[in-house]
């Protein structure tokens, strides 16, 4: 007797409409190149035009379909605007986000309004836009923050950084709980640290990147190659029964 094998789920993403805050560089634009790679439609938003109009027509001329769009998400008003004068986005990726490191004593109220105005509050009220407008059409979709290995530990000099990211974990639980009647995911990617133009600095200081290789238990820091299969796996449905949870990317470094 005969039985039928099971089929992997397709990780094809044609068809697919996607929107990647905070895409102008480093993780961002890996994330929106793999979303266009599999087949979606990217609406690559960032807060400055400077590069983002280059990188749209590099995009198109692989054949792609890339929008641009300027705007600031901790315009929260403007964010909802965009998104609800569109076809509802089934991916969301939010790769924005900032950093300004320091010792616990020395923390500014300043900086940290700043960092938490991008990463937790700005983050919240995107996903909450974007699902708004896929549960008024009664579509499913797969909501994704970049957040950090630094959700899950904590870190010398990074301790309001940590807490934007801990509560980005928060709200992402919360809200696949309450979203997951409507077949709407959240979750999160948790990068460890990324080789990118703005961590560059970091790597040249030869005590801090020797540090941060004894801590990867792969001996190396991660590419944005490394994260950009994590992005399609979350926005297609090879994840269908995956909500509400972090997917590290971090060599083994919380492993301990």
């Amino acid at each position: 007797m005969s039985t039928s094998l099971p089929r992997t789920p397709s990780f094809n993403l044609a068809g697919k409409r996607a929107l990647v805050a905070g895409a102008s560089s480093g993780i961002g634009v890996g994330c929106a190149v793999a979303l266009c790679e599999a087949g979606a439609s990217v609406t690559l938003v960032v807060r400055s035009a400077d590069s983002l109009h280059d990188l749209q027509s590099q995009m198109r001329e692989q054949g792609w379909d890339a929008t641009a769009c300027v705007l600031d998400v901790t315009d929260i008003s403007a964010t909802r605007d965009m998104i609800n004068k569109q076809d509802p986005f089934d991916i969301l990726v939010n790769s924005a986000g900032m950093a300004r490191h320091g010792a616990s004593l020395d923390t500014s109220i300043e900086d940290f309004d700043a960092v938490s105005q991008l990463n937790i509050k700005a983050g919240y009220f995107l996903n909450q836009a974007v699902a708004k407008r896929l549960i008024e059409t009664g579509k499913s979709g797969s909501l994704m923050t970049i957040s950090s290995q630094m959700a899950v530990v904590g870190g010398i000099d990074r301790a309001v950084y940590c807490a934007t990211k801990h509560a980005a974990e928060g709200y992402t639980k919360s809200q696949a709980i309450e979203w997951g009647p409507h077949q709407i995911r959240v979750n999160t990617i948790c990068p460890t640290f990324v080789r990118t133009a703005l961590s560059q600095s970091t790597f040249a200081n030869p005590e801090r990147k020797k540090w941060i290789e004894s801590k990867i238990k792969l001996g190396r820091v991660a590419e944005i190659e490394d994260i950009m299969g994590a992005v399609v796996f979350l926005a297609s449905d090879a994840s269908a029964m995956i909500t509400g949870t972090s997917l590290l990317i971090d060599g083994g470094w919380t492993a301990d």
